[in-house]
This record gives structure tokens, sequence and C-alpha cells, in this order.
């Protein structure tokens, strides 16, 4: 929404057409003689030694899946392996011109990238650089297995490693490259510039953009190459993500340094087939996908298809267009088509296709021709060919003996306490800055020049006055100020952090947190994002994965459904899938509504607080804001931080002083008492606090009930003790949110407290939440969220009954049976 782009109608009722560039199909058209002038013989010998590689991996793992033996070799395989076998070309003609700080992304089949690519690094790097790698590489786990019996240089120990580790990996042992925890879909080696493959169909497209960005923002060297199937080009974040890769603000609104397009490559793997459909002719309405291109940008991404089948037609086609990236006019499209001869996995027995199809693709097959057009050539002759297979297979002969060995290779020993996956799914750091020494890019030189907290100057840090007075909510530091006062400090400490979502520049977000943010950052680490909430999250994991800190928001919580994937499946889950080599500094704001109706005003905390790998944070006053939002922007975990949008004008009543000046810390999982008592326990869930706190005075006022009450503050990680103190104290205790009631994470608090202090109760733990319908208008909302009569009626039936006390509403065990009959 920049004031400087003016929409004028004259311009926009204008009549015309749009016009289309042709789209390059298959025009590479150069010989092995051609190319020798661009490559040396030992080039395209190494180009056939590392298709052999790749196929004899796969077909390793093949023998191994269908027949549980490779050359005598017995092992039952009981995870999965979807193979490469007939894709070799693609993914070595890839590689060839990439160096380590080009990072790939990949799919579920994603073997043959990860060894082409960092079969292309150990290449390229010298070997103290190798041994450093290899041996810093969580602590030499992997190089003391493979060195025992190593033979030749320091790149033949590297290609040892590579193989060995990688089926390790997929073998499920602590010696591959990701201790065993991310498995034959996720197995991934940064060292080589080789990021995560994902489960998730299309899961790398708009990850790889996020990757892209960091690079961008953050002036680093580099392209990145997102590696995704054909069937993922129907995927909604795959098209968010091209989306958002293409946004002209890219090209037209930020600062001239950071201006161009993001070195990035969406780079599809067209085998045509997604499982068993057909996105060419079937499924898909394109006719050939690189057409893609031609609907996202007028520079229609400079898609082009390519054959994959020759792995110097795509060396070709990456060379340039990476030249066309360095001239900052990324992104790239490429339909680069190949063909499985396996199924979809070992099990698939490809009955939705022809067996004359795959055979007369074998006619075509790139190892057996590309080696005879080698010998054609006179580049090498048939002897070294024989030697090149022979030798690959001795290189999986000697990994697979070592890999299925459990007394070489155990397994990570996951039923100990304080476990690989107990101390990885969170990596719990505090690091201030991501990038050390380099200072952040601002417009303003410092904090306290920034108009908003000039303004904020004169405002009280209390709710109260030097005399206990109550004062104003205007004349006080609100949450949203607070929150204000955490990020903008942030933002002048961590030079790699950046805040996008939708309406974050020049509106200031929806509810005013980052007015005043406009002013003092450049394009480059605050912008507005296209309406993309799984673009949103899914970029956001990319660039904490890369290294660089994101705050990302959503704008409503009942936003998170369309950024499902990407919050409940990618961010969650790389820390622990890494084996703990990767963090996830990542912040993703969600705000819970009250007078939007049924779409803008759900409590969604237990949907989060399910996910393992999530912190939850769930603040309901200033000071517990700016502490918790300086701690998670301090942090290494994904945290998805809860606002409530009753609540942004609340001054701090709580802490003596009000919310400081400076930026501290709020540890996550410790709650806080806000008012201490004798007879109940009432412990809350955000902005329900202030109404237990309402009901708790009328039943001291009115009952002589003394109640005490304690704000969660966040959900994971949570600790106990406090409560189980208070319960151990009260004996009885209800817990409350605005949650629906059915499914609420207050239900886990319960269960875990009745666990705990079941001997200490006289009553059992009692949920009160919002009624489990949808949420109704504003005006009749008292119906549905859970009031102060609410409070007192679910004491008085289910804890304590109040003398002389009428429900207001029946709530007793024959009206919540009838309920649940109802489903309501």
């Amino acid at each position: 929404m920049p004031k400087s782009q003016v929409v004028n109608p004259k311009d926009a009722r204008k009549s015309g057409q749009i016009e289309f560039k042709p789209i390059p199909v298959n025009q590479y058209d150069k010989s092995i003689k051609d190319e020798l002038k661009r490559y040396s013989k030992e080039d395209m010998v190494r180009m056939q030694r590392d298709m052999m590689i790749i196929r004899t991996f796969e077909n390793m793992l093949n023998e191994i899946k269908l027949r549980g033996s490779f050359m005598g070799i017995e092992y039952m395989h009981k995870g999965p392996a979807h193979l490469s076998i007939g894709q070799e070309a693609a993914a070595v003609g890839q590689a060839y011109h990439l160096g380590i700080d080009d990072h790939i992304y990949g799919s579920h089949r994603s073997h043959g990238e990860i060894l082409a690519k960092s079969l292309s690094a150990i290449e390229k790097l010298d070997d103290k650089t190798l041994m450093d790698i290899m041996e810093n590489y969580f602590d030499g786990q992997c190089l003391k297995i493979v060195e025992k019996d190593a033979t030749g240089d320091v790149k033949d120990l590297a290609v040892d490693f590579l193989i060995y580790g990688t089926l390790a990996e997929i073998f499920g042992r602590e010696a591959g490259l990701n201790k065993g925890m991310g498995g034959s879909m996720h197995a991934f080696f940064p060292p080589f510039g080789v990021y995560p493959n994902n489960a998730i169909v299309g899961g790398s497209g708009d990850i790889s953009v996020g990757a892209a960005l960091y690079k961008k923002v953050n002036q680093k060297p580099g392209i990145v190459i997102g590696n995704i199937g054909d069937a993922s080009s129907s995927c909604g974040p795959v098209w968010e993500g091209l989306c958002f890769a293409t946004m002209d603000q890219f090209k037209k609104l930020w600062d001239e340094s950071h201006r161009g397009g993001l070195p990035l490559i969406l780079n599809f793997y067209n085998n045509f087939y997604g499982m068993g459909g057909q996105p060419e002719g079937e499924t898909m309405g394109f006719g050939m996908l690189a057409r893609l291109g031609a609907g996202i940008n007028p520079e229609q991404m400079h898609a082009e298809r390519v054959d994959g089948y020759n792995p110097l037609a795509v060396a070709d086609a990456i060379a340039r267009k990476r030249e066309i990236i360095e001239k900052g006019e990324g992104p790239v499209l490429l339909d680069t088509i190949t063909y499985r001869y396996s199924g979809h996995s070992p099990s698939d027995q490809s009955s939705y296709r022809e067996k004359t199809e795959i055979e007369s693709w074998q006619e075509h097959d790139p190892t057996v021709h590309f080696g005879k057009e080698l010998v054609k050539a006179k580049v090498c002759d048939q002897a070294k060919l024989d030697e090149i297979l022979e030798k690959a297979e001795q290189m999986m002969a000697k990994a697979c003996k070592k890999a299925v060995d459990m007394t070489i290779s155990p397994r990570a020993d996951l039923m100990k306490q304080n476990n690989l996956l107990q101390q990885t799914m969170f990596s719990n750091e505090c690091v201030d800055s991501l990038d050390p020494g380099r200072e952040p890019d601002v417009l303003i030189p410092t904090i306290e020049e920034n108009p908003r907290t000039k303004s904020l100057a004169s405002r009280s840090r209390s709710a109260f006055d030097e005399n206990g007075q109550r004062l104003k909510d205007t004349r006080c530091i609100g949450v949203r100020d607070a929150l204000f006062e955490a990020i903008i400090d942030r933002f002048y400490t961590d030079p790699t952090l950046v805040a996008y979502g939708e309406e974050n520049r020049d509106w200031g977000g929806a509810f005013a947190v980052y007015r005043g943010l406009t002013e003092a950052l450049p394009y480059h680490r605050l912008f507005n994002s296209p309406i993309a909430e799984a673009a949103i999250a899914g970029t956001a994991v990319g660039y904490a994965l890369e290294g660089g800190r994101a705050l990302i928001e959503l704008m409503y919580c009942d936003f998170l459904g369309r950024a499902g994937d990407e919050v409940f499946n990618q961010m969650c889950k790389w820390q622990s899938m890494s084996g703990g080599l990767l963090k996830m500094p990542l912040v993703m704001r969600v705000s819970v509504g009250s007078k939007y109706g049924a779409q803008h005003s759900q409590d969604w905390t237990a949907l989060c607080a399910h996910i393992p790998g999530l912190k939850v944070a769930f603040p309901a006053t200033p000071y517990d804001a700016k502490g918790l939002m300086c701690n998670a922007l301090s942090g290494t975990d994904p945290v998805i931080f809860f606002e409530s949008q009753r609540l942004y004008g609340y001054p701090e009543e709580f802490v003596e002083g009000g919310v400081p000046k400076e930026c501290y810390s709020v540890p996550f999982g410790e709650p806080a008492i806000r008012k201490e008592g004798s007879d109940l326990t009432i412990l809350t869930i955000g902005a329900t606090l202030y109404r237990a706190l309402d009901a708790a005075k009328e039943l001291e006022d009115k009952y002589g009930l003394s109640c005490e009450v304690i704000d969660a503050r966040s959900l994971v990680p949570f600790n106990y003790e406090k409560v189980i103190e208070s319960v151990k104290k009260t004996r009885k205790i209800l817990l409350a949110s605005d949650a629906c009631e059915r499914g609420s994470f207050l239900h886990t608090m319960a269960s875990t407290i009745n666990t705990l202090a079941f001997d200490e109760l006289d009553a059992p733990p009692v949920v009160l939440g919002a009624k489990n319908w949808i949420t109704p208008p504003d005006e009749v909302e008292e119906a549905f969220f859970p009031y102060p009569a609410d409070f007192l009626d679910t004491i008085h039936e289910h804890i304590l009954p109040l003398k002389g006390y009428t429900t207001v509403r029946d709530c007793s065990g024959t009206q919540i049976i009838d309920n649940h009959k109802n489903g309501i």
C-alpha cells in the first residue's frame, strides 16, 4: 500500500491486451564434441561416474526393499524408499555448476539430488576443507566409521563418507547425516549445500522461496534451487510461494542495494506422474508445465522446458539461468523432464502405466546413452565405463555392510531418559544476534529518535499513578505498545530479523503493533506479503533454516488453517529431524478476536499446543507481552505467539513499577500468581484472566470464598509446580479460557493436575471454556465466552455449592451429557 504507487483509473480502464513470449522447449542441441570446449574429458567422465553412483545406490535400495538383500548383504528395511532410478541425469546436470553456497531443497524422492550435489561439492573443495567438514560434523561420528577401512585420497574418503552417511540415515542409524531422525525422505547435508528434503508434496515450494529471501535480505552469496515434482504444481503452498517469490516490490520498492529479484530457481522435476496420476493430460490442464511461468509475472519467470535425460542440457540451463539471477532478474522456473522407472515406491506395481511405456524410456536411459556418447566421442573407452560401474558397486557394498551392522551403526537409544529426541525437540538457546558483528539496517539511528517511542515516553508505564490511583488506559503503556517496544529493540539488535505478513508496512499491522516501524526500517526488513498464509509461514521456515530470524503475522488466529502444513509439519519438526543440527528462530504472531463472528474470533491454542516442537505463548499483560516477545525474538525455537484483541489497550496492573523501558525476558513455562487465595485455585489462559478476577472478587465479597488466580502466560512449555503448590493449599481448581471447551488445552492441563495431585484434591479439576458452537455476533457473545456468571455457575455445580446461589445457566451433569449427545 505504498502511497508512491498511485492507482490511476484511466490506466486501469484502458483497453488493450496481454502479450506472451514463446517459452523455450528442449532447445539444447549441442553434442559432446561441441561441449569439449566448455568441459574437460575428466568433467564428462565425472558426470557419468556420478550418474552411475546414484543409479547403483538406488538399485541397492530397490533390491533391499524388494528382496531383503544386496550382493549377499541381508537386511529388511521397514521404512520408505522413494527411488529416482531413471532421473540421474537431471540431478547430476543441475549440480555440476553449483557450489556449496548454492543451496538445494528437495522432495521425498531426493536421494539422487543429495548425492549429485554432494559429489559436485567434493570435487570442488580442497582436502583440508573436506577434512574439516567431516571431522566437525556431529563430532566426526560418521567419519570415524568410514575411515577405518578407507583407501585412496581425501576425496575418495569424502565419497565413502557421503554414501555411508546417506544410507545410514535412510536406515535410521545415529551415524547418519541427521542422526537417523530424518530418514529417506528428509535426509540432507548443509556443509555441501544440501538443505532439507521434504516428505510433503510441494513442501519445498515455499520453503525454498524463504531461503532465497534470506540470501537477498542479508546479501549472502549463492542461489537457491527448490526441487519439487510436477504433481506439486497443483499444491496451494507452491502457488503461494510462486506469488511471494515474484512480488513486484523486490524490483520496484526495495532500496537500491537490495533491489532485484530473488536468487531462486524453482525447478520441477517432471517425471510425468504424481503417484499414479498424470498432471499432463489428466489431473492438470496446463498441457506443458513450463506454461505456468507465463501466468506469474511479465518475465514469465524465464520459464523453460529442459531435457533432463541429458546432463549437459541441464547443466547448460542452470548456467544460463544463473546469469539471469545474477543480473537481479530472477526468479526462474524450470520444467526439467525426466522419468522414473520404478513405481512411486517399491510397493507400487505401476498398474497405471503400460510396460511398453517404461521400456520406451529405458531405451533412452541416460546412464547408458551418455556413456555410449562418451565412447563415441573418444572421451573414454568402454573399459573406463565398466570400471566406474564396478567401483560404484564396491562402494555400495562397503557402505551397506556397515550400515546394516548394529554393532557398527547403532540406532539412537530413544528409551533412555534425556535421549536424542528429548534433547532436540527444542534448542532452547538465547542468541541476541544471528549475525554478530554486522550492524542492522535501519532508517532512524536510534530507538529513542523513533516518533512512536517519543510519543510513548509521556505515558505511564503502569496502570496506576504514584498515589495508586487507576489511570485511564489511553494514558498508559498497553499491550500493543509493549509488543512494539520489544520488537523494535530486537530490530536494532539482530540484523537478520525481518517482519512481514498482511498489512505490516505503512498500515502498521491490523492492530497497530507495528506503527512506528515503517519510519525506522527499510523495505527489506519490514514488508507486506501477499494474502498467502501458507507462503508467509513457509517462507519464514526457509528463512530460519538458512540462519535468519523471522517475525511473521497471520493477523487472525482463524487463518492458521490456511498455513496448516507449514505450522504443523514444517516449522515444528526440522530441529529434531536434523538431529539438532538446525535451529528454527521463528515467531508467528496470531491474534484471538472477540467481536468478528465465527471465522475471526476463535482461540486455537489447543491445535498449536498439541503439535510437538512448537512453543506456545499467550500473554495477558503488557509486562508479559514485552518479556515473552523479547524472549521469543532472542531464542532459536519456533513460537506461536497468541495475542488477544481484547487486551491490546490494557495497561500493566500486576507488576510494581509497570513495564520496564529496557528489554527483558519473561521465561516460557512459568505461570504467574495474579491474586493469592486459600479456598479455590483458578488457572486461566489469555484474556479470561480478567473475567476470572472479576468472578474471584464476587466470590469473595458475596460468598467469602478466597480464590487464588494464576495466569498461565504460556502453554508450551509449562511448569506445573506453582499450580500444584496452589492446589495443595486450596484443594480445588477451576481452569478457564476462551477456547471452545471440547478439545481445549485446559483438558490436558486438568488431566496432568489430576495425575500429579490426585490425593490433594477435594473435587475433580473442572474446565470452563467457550460453548462448543460457532462464535456468535458481538452483540450476544456473553452467551458464548466465559463471563463471571459462568465461573460462579460452574463452581456452584461442580466444585463447591455456594450458599443461596442460583445458577444463571444450567451447567449440571445432566446438561453436559445432553450437550455431548447433541455434539455441542
